[in-house]
């Protein structure tokens, strides 16, 4: 198991942390448990593992506090979060606070496996985003330290709507649909629902547009969305 992907599960129930435990074991990977948050971020530095699956009613931190704990020091391992919460906005407090994907409980083992696949290949696809210096109008993109501009006010983004905005202005003046947006941003393997690219565009324009007067993320009703560089 030395070149076996290491997974460190965070869950409180002891009889559902051993029956991942198992599966994840049988499919190859290494497992690391823990069973409160406190311990998950303890086993995390010690353990380094190459992906987190977190739940989010955790004793003594909740799972939310340990993805932004751990978000903190590790901007490239993926979290999963796994809940019994399956309310649209846990979810999205989920990936405000740095998760890539949400699974909600009862789940089937299989989908947990694909979801799993499809994080690790997106921190594997990556290398060729993080050399860019990306601009948009007055808006610039440092990819590889994770910094957004509007001339001289720094613009304080999410995970998920960092990785959203590189998107669209890596592809400015071209339409993407919803779908497009999904299958890039959250993954082939996503399983949810398509209004989420809404939620997250009007966060982006809460955070840029609104706030400082500018037009720069647009509509097109019915087909989806771009970023718009020209007058």
């Amino acid at each position: 198991m030395d070149n076996a992907i290491k997974v460190l599960v965070v869950e409180d129930e002891s009889k559902l942390a051993r029956f991942m435990e198992l599966e994840l074991e049988h499919e190859g990977y290494e497992v690391v448990l823990a069973e409160d948050g406190r311990t998950a971020i303890d086993k995390y530095f010690e353990e380094e593992p190459d992906i987190v699956l977190l739940d989010l009613m955790l004793p003594q931190l909740n799972g939310l506090e340990v993805c932004r704990r751990i978000r903190k020091e590790s901007a490239d391992v993926p979290i999963i979060m796994i809940t019994a919460k399956g309310e649209t906005m846990d979810k999205i407090a989920g990936l405000d606070s740095g998760a890539d994907d949400y699974m909600t409980k009862p789940f089937v083992v299989e989908e947990l496996f694909a979801r799993i696949r499809a994080a690790m290949r997106r921190k594997t696809d990556k290398p060729d985003d993080n050399k860019n210096l990306l601009v948009l109008k007055n808006l610039t993109i440092d990819v590889a330290r994770h910094i957004v501009k509007l001339d001289n006010n720094e613009i304080e983004l999410t995970k998920r709507e960092f990785e959203l905005l590189v998107y669209l202005v890596k592809n400015k003046n071209i339409v993407i649909s919803r779908e497009q947006i999904l299958n890039k941003v959250w993954g082939y393997d996503y399983i949810g629902e398509t209004n989420v690219v809404d939620v997250y565009i009007r966060y982006l324009r809460t955070k840029i547009d609104d706030k400082y007067g500018v037009k720069l993320i647009h509509t097109i009703r019915g087909v989806g969305y771009f970023a718009k560089d020209e007058d």
